[in-house]
């Protein structure tokens, strides 16, 4: 995509390592900085409303701790996990991850994203959701899974991108979003910032 101007630079406000991984898949040029960001969900927030303002705030923090703001454009985001009404997040231990795939198995969950792109004059949002159906797990692919080591850290207590591909089902939806950055969302939204794709990468 070569039609923008290339004084428009990106900043990743995340430490993810997947959205990174995302990004870089679309020839996407950026610098990363995940910003200290308290991640608590307030009483009164509905889980769509504590992720938007979780992705607002992390491209918000990434912006002041840019030296040089000039064209430059911050891009927040966060991932939660569904399961009926129940929000879940990275499993604690064993018996926390457990229970979380007990409430999955053999179920469709949802896994909702919202992203942030904003300068200092402008921003971009949208909160984007997929359905991910689960197979029937046993308990011995329940424990198996958790000492594959990757659960820990992923919210949900699986990466649908990793070893935990062969918990699924089916999705409806994006799968990209199911990782942590819906793509198809997050296009227009470069388009419209001026924040080139499709570039080659750096010798």
């Amino acid at each position: 995509m070569t039609n923008t101007t290339s004084s428009n630079r990106l900043l990743l406000a995340s430490g993810s390592p997947r959205r990174a991984e995302l990004l870089a898949q679309l020839g996407v040029s950026f610098s990363q900085c995940p910003p200290s960001v308290p991640e608590q969900k307030q009483a009164s927030e509905t889980p769509q409303e504590y992720i938007q303002r979780l992705a607002q705030d992390k491209s918000a923090a990434g912006l002041l701790m840019a030296s040089d703001q000039s064209g430059l454009w911050a891009l927040g985001a966060d991932t939660v996990v569904l399961c009926g009404d129940r929000l879940l997040e990275k499993p604690q231990n064993f018996t926390d991850f457990e229970s979380m795939m007990l409430a999955l198995s053999g179920r469709e969950h949802s896994v909702m994203s919202a992203i942030c792109l904003r300068n200092q004059e402008r921003q971009f949002s949208r909160l984007v959701e997929t359905r991910v159906r689960f197979r029937h797990l046993s308990h011995q692919t329940i424990q198996a899974y958790w000492h594959t080591g990757e659960p820990a850290d992923k919210a949900g207590g699986y990466g649908i991108q990793g070893m935990g591909g062969a918990l699924v089902e089916s999705i409806s939806g994006s799968y990209s979003n199911v990782v942590g950055l819906p793509l198809e969302a997050l296009v227009p939204m470069l388009e419209q910032a001026g924040i080139p794709y499709w570039q080659e990468a750096e010798s």
